[in-house]
């Protein structure tokens, strides 16, 4: 029973999956810290506020049923882009792109591999060859 545990757990996806769950909400502290830190104090200086979300609220009527009015918040949602944007260039220039450049050099100076002739066109090439031996000429 335990050894079944142990090989599920010693997996390579289940270790890479812990890996990068652990990595993912330690840089999510750091992508956090450069928001608060760096970004909101730039918005706060161009905007007059530190964050997006009641930047451009547009009230509208309110329901008939006594609920209060609803918000339009454009500047809650320009937030949540820009945060998905700072978030997403942080990983790609933190992470994808050194990954890339060490999947690059570690490929510079390998060659590919020819792929496999598929079976059929094995199979045609014998036919060519045998019809070539038959009638007397020279192969290709």
């Amino acid at each position: 029973m335990f050894t079944g545990f142990k090989e599920f757990i010693m997996r390579g996806s289940v270790v890479d999956l812990a890996v990068g769950i652990i990595i993912g909400s330690a840089f999510t502290a750091v992508v956090t810290a450069m928001v608060d830190n760096i970004l909101n104090p730039i918005i706060g200086a161009i905007f007059g506020k530190p964050d997006l979300t009641n930047l451009w609220d547009i009230t509208l009527r309110g329901a008939h049923d006594g609920v209060g009015p609803s918000v339009l918040s454009i500047g809650g949602f320009l937030d949540a882009v820009l945060s998905f944007l700072i978030i997403a260039a942080a990983l790609y220039f933190a992470i994808v792109m050194p990954l890339n450049k060490l999947a690059e050099r570690r490929a510079r100076g390998q060659e590919e591999e020819p792929a496999p002739l598929a079976q059929d066109t094995v199979l045609l090439q014998e036919i060519r060859d045998l019809l070539a031996a038959q009638s007397g000429r020279s192969q290709y």
